[in-house]
């Protein structure tokens, strides 16, 4: 039976042969009640006090509103959830072994000197009115107290109580009796360091239906999360169902019932918005694009020999296809209530464009004796549009590498080459990034393979402050070729955790592995099927 290597003690043994020595149990003890990502400041003292569920509710002061109200609603929901887990395993045992089940007699806490009491409420203190829906920049910073069995949660910002909330539950743990729910007593102060906080995922490869997308935003929450960045179209299958092109769903989709409709996406929104995540859609363009082409191959370049018959990116030299661009893009902004849209640029092939007698012809009139130029020119045209549309742009770095003039304020998301030598320069032109190249969840590797996504700092480039400033933030991606709903929640998590540490948290946090045990546990619990992080080990 094969083993991870971090289960394993290696000895030299007297006849010079290796020795392999397991000891029993998990190879990593989990930890009980500390939060993931680790907070700024956090304080947690060795008294405790014991949640009813029966009788517990969070209560407001100042503002509330419907994320407020929701958010009680599921957490409350978790709590009792687990005490009606520690429940059943409580039956299970006493069926084992056939003893009688006592109602808990909570009075016998009073016997615990490290006992404070019972915590009745979290005081919810929301200093502002809510905003409506999350934005690159919002405020999600919280201070939690828990003294005495009086706990209050006080934040700006809406976005900074939901934060908040999950750092609170994650922190009660069965108690001693293994029947009662404990939190210590404990003071966080927290905020993240990064505000663009992402996941990636790829529709296009594979079709994933909307209660797995539900199923993902979830996880997000539960590691603080806020960007969903949805590749939701690709080569191989157009599953965006637009209102004002239906034939490039029905056409180019995979089949007429794997789409998403105006409906579904308006609901992931919704769903994403009161839980503090943004939707950033991504149309990628030039290339990218060839399910475009099932329905309307007036828009992409006919190609000549050697790939004669082929369709290969978009024809930049059509004046049709910017006008459809802005109609389909115009709608796309519409339905995602987004300030930021992803139009690609990576992966553009110029082979096709090569082989073209009208596009040869037309970049001579142009004087262009690169490529690139003509990418330059579809780029900025589409950029132009986007900003007609009120719209801010992100492009992978191939558009910047290709030497695209770009507005300033354009975003370049790094997935690839030498990251601390692209974010170096790119920043130094003064442009912002995002940072994705370490955090690839598509490539596996065996054991635990989250440390190699934790050993990445966004900012770790040469570069002066105010370069480092421009920093956004980051994303992990999750491309679709090999995951579909069968597996696609385990790939990501708790994978994904290793990033949304880094991306939170200030400072590399404590007990790493033994936090991420319990975390990938808890994520069980709360029905995300993670996949265990350390090797062999349990949860309950």
């Amino acid at each position: 039976m094969k083993l991870s290597v971090s289960a394993i003690v290696l000895l030299v043994c007297t006849s010079s042969t290796w020795c392999y020595i397991v000891d029993p149990g998990p190879v990593v003890i989990a930890s009980s009640g500390l939060v993931w990502p680790q907070p700024k400041k956090i304080t947690i003292e060795d008294t405790f006090a014991i949640i009813r569920p029966q009788n517990f509710n969070f209560n407001t002061v100042r503002n509330t509103c419907d994320i407020l109200r929701d958010s009680f609603v599921r957490y409350k929901e978790l709590i009792v959830a687990e005490a009606q887990r520690l429940r059943k395993n409580e039956i299970k045992s006493a069926r084992r072994s056939r003893e009688r089940i006592n109602r808990i007699n909570y009075d016998d806490w009073y016997d615990d000197d490290k006992f404070t009491g019972f915590l009745e409420a979290v005081t919810v203190n929301l200093e502002q009115p809510c905003e409506d829906s999350p934005y690159l920049g919002m405020d999600e910073s919280y201070k939690f107290t828990l003294k005495d069995s009086e706990a209050v949660l006080q934040s700006s910002s809406v976005w900074g109580i939901l934060r908040g909330l999950e750092s609170f539950v994650q922190m009660i743990t069965p108690a001693k009796d293994n029947r009662s729910l404990k939190i210590n007593c404990s003071s966080i102060e927290d905020e993240p360091k990064f505000s663009h906080r992402g996941l990636l995922l790829d529709t296009s490869r594979h079709f994933i239906h909307l209660d797995t997308i539900k199923m993902i935003l979830n996880g997000m929450a539960y590691n603080k999360l806020n960007v969903f960045h949805w590749h939701i179209v690709d080569d191989h299958s157009f599953p965006y169902e637009s209102a004002k092109y239906p034939e490039l769903s029905a056409q180019g989709a995979f089949h007429p019932t794997l789409v998403y409709t105006q409906n579904d996406i308006a609901a992931i929104i919704e769903y994403a918005r009161v839980r503090g995540i943004r939707v950033l859609p991504e149309f990628d363009t030039p290339g990218h694009t060839r399910s475009w082409g099932v329905s309307h191959p007036e828009l992409l370049t006919q190609c000549h020999l050697p790939y004669a018959g082929k369709l290969g990116p978009i024809d930049p030299t059509k004046v049709e296809v910017y006008s459809f661009i802005r109609e389909l893009f115009g709608e796309v902004t519409q339905a995602f209530p987004e300030q930021y849209f992803h139009l690609g640029g990576d992966e553009v092939g110029f082979e096709c464009w090569s082989t073209n007698p009208d596009i040869v012809e037309y970049m001579k009139s142009k004087n262009y004796t690169r490529f690139e130029q003509l990418e330059e020119e579809f780029i900025q045209k589409v950029v132009d549009i986007l900003d007609d549309l009120k719209s801010k742009s992100i492009v992978w770095q191939e558009v910047y590498q290709n030497q695209v003039r770009l507005p300033q304020g354009t975003v370049v998301q790094v997935w690839t080459g030498d990251r601390k030598a692209l974010m170096s320069q790119i920043t130094y032109d003064g442009l912002p990034v995002l940072l994705s190249s370490c955090w690839y969840l598509d490539h596996l590797s065996s054991g635990g393979d989250w440390l190699k996504y934790y050993d990445c700092d966004p900012v770790d480039f040469p570069g002066t402050p105010e370069q480092k400033a421009l920093v956004m933030g980051g994303e992990a991606c999750m491309w679709a070729e090999v995951v579909d709903d069968t597996n696609v929640v385990q790939r990501i998590f708790p994978r994904v955790s290793a990033a949304a540490e880094r991306l939170w948290s200030h400072e590399e946090g404590v007990l790493v592995q033994k936090r991420l045990e319990e975390h990938s546990c808890r994520l069980l619990k709360r029905n995300i099927p993670s996949q265990p992080p350390n090797g062999p080990g349990f949860c309950l």
